[in-house]
C-alpha cells in the first residue's frame, strides 16, 4: 500500500512538469509568433523571457501539486487513524420484536 501511495505522489509530481526543452520550444514558438526575427537582440529577449516564465510556472505548478499529494497523504493517515471499527452490539440486539419484525 505505501508503495502505491508513493507511485502515485511520484507520478503526479511529474504530470505537472514541462521539460526545459518543452519550455525553450514554447518560448521560440511565441516570439516567432509576435513577429520577432531570430538573431536579433529583441528576439533574443523575448525567448529569455518567455523560457524563465514557463520554468516558473512549471516549478509552480509542480510545487501546488506535490503540497496536495502531501495534504492528501496526511489527511488520509488521520482519518484512517481516527476511524476504527465498530464491534460493538447491533442496533437491534435485546429489543423486544414488534409486529412483522423477524
Amino acid at each position: 500500500m505505501r508503495v502505491l501511495l508513493v507511485a502515485g505522489a511520484v507520478a503526479a509530481m511529474l504530470a505537472g512538469c514541462q521539460t526545459p526543452q518543452e519550455s525553450l520550444a514554447s518560448a521560440t514558438d511565441v516570439c516567432q509568433a509576435s513577429g520577432f526575427r531570430p538573431g536579433t537582440t529583441a528576439y533574443s529577449r523575448c525567448v529569455n523571457s518567455n523560457y524563465q516564465e514557463n520554468r516558473r510556472a512549471s516549478q509552480e505548478t509542480s510545487n501546488a501539486v506535490a503540497t496536495g499529494v502531501v495534504a492528501g497523504v496526511v489527511g488520509g493517515a488521520i482519518v484512517g487513524a481516527a476511524s476504527r471499527p465498530y464491534y460493538g452490539r447491533g442496533y437491534y440486539y435485546g429489543r423486544p420484536y414488534r409486529y412483522g419484525w423477524y
